[in-house]
């Protein structure tokens, strides 16, 4: 397999797919669903419908017999109109979460309806480069709905001017575009991503040395194999160490282990390991929800070196998840947003 920073675009049992390669190493995999439910990033022309009691929630309709969830649903009530998107899998057959909040992402910015203002990413430090793309986004948003807001990505350091004003304007144009239609019966306005989008959109940090599209044969970059052991539960750890993921109907389970090391040492290396592998796997598996990490025997004392490995592992992920924290009987629980169905449901 090539070595470097590697996309392949291909087909896996029937369906699109995104892998992320980094000198072999697989990083992020997205596969497409063969399901019509509704999917995080979708937008919906929806309805309301009744209140939840005691949740402080409405059900929406979506239309072609799609349901919404809406949180904090105060002083809405049954039968007005709105525009929703969804925020995450639904569990089961669960209503799917959703949210008011619009966001258009693309590749160099984030368009949001009602949260007007225009903002460029903190890590851009350069005020010479803020004041550029400052330029550049307003430019592209002269004349446009006043309720747009604009957040400038990081990633568009450095960039082309015509790059980022055409980014800017294709998501300016589709925001536009659903806004005008909130009135009429509940209806999909704008599809999920495909895998193909979104690696377009978040695999630019840094940019890919190469990006490969096959014709369905994965088994010539090796790359089958590893897909394969994502559906397998245990996953190899560096020093003989390995750690199974387990997903149950409440939570999915961690259970690390050290191997054939017995030294007094083993059991803070292999967590270590563990955290720092962590949110990949978990990413790679589509795994949300409840995560519950009974790490290998170790002094409490090496608990806090632990936590902040999953701290630094965690923020580097992309994926919301909340580190919830030590327990009573000494394992580690976070709260995961559900932004991937599971891996082992798709290639079902």
């Amino acid at each position: 397999m090539k070595k470097g920073r590697l996309v392949i675009l291909d087909k896996i049992e029937g369906r699109n797919c995104a892998a992320l390669i980094d000198n072999g190493r697989l990083t992020d995999f997205l596969v497409d669903p063969n399901t019509k439910s509704p999917r995080p990033g979708a937008i919906y022309r929806a309805k309301t419908m009744r209140p939840m009691k005691g949740q402080n929630g409405i059900t929406l309709d979506l239309g072609a017999g799609h349901t919404g969830y809406l949180r904090n649903a105060k002083g809405i009530g049954p039968g007005e109109t709105m525009l929703v998107q969804v925020s995450t899998h639904a569990e089961g057959t669960k209503a799917a979460p959703v949210t008011p909040k619009l966001l258009f992402k693309s590749r160099y910015c984030i368009v949001t309806p009602d949260a007007p203002g225009i903002n460029v990413a903190r890590k851009i430090r350069d005020e010479d480069e803020r004041n550029r793309l400052l330029e550049v986004a307003h430019e592209a948003l002269h004349g446009a709905d006043e309720r747009l807001g604009l957040i400038v990505r990081s990633v568009s350091e450095g960039i082309d001017v015509d790059a980022v004003f055409q980014d800017i304007t294709a998501m300016r144009t589709a925001a536009e575009a659903v806004m005008s239609e909130v009135s009429g019966a509940p209806a999909l306005l704008q599809e999920a991503e495909t895998a193909a989008q979104v690696a377009w959109r978040e695999w630019v940090d840094p940019d890919p040395d190469d990006v490969m599209e096959n014709e369905g044969d994965l088994e010539l970059l090796g790359f089958r194999d590893l897909v394969d052991e994502l559906l397998e539960p245990a996953a190899r750890l560096s020093g003989g160490a390995w750690m199974a993921i387990e997903p149950t109907s409440a939570l999915v389970a961690v259970d690390v282990n050290t191997g054939a090391d017995t030294s007094f040492s083993a059991g803070l290396k292999a967590n270590l390991a563990a955290a720092k592998d962590l949110p990949r796997q978990l990413r790679l598996r589509g795994l949300g929800g409840q995560i519950v990490v009974d790490f290998a025997p170790m002094p409490r004392k090496d608990q806090r070196q632990v936590e902040q490995a999953l701290r630094a592992g965690f923020k580097a992920d992309g994926i919301e998840t909340a580190l919830v924290g030590w327990t009573g009987l000494g394992h580690f629980e976070l709260q995961r947003k559900r932004e991937r169905l599971p891996l082992s449901e798709v290639l079902s």
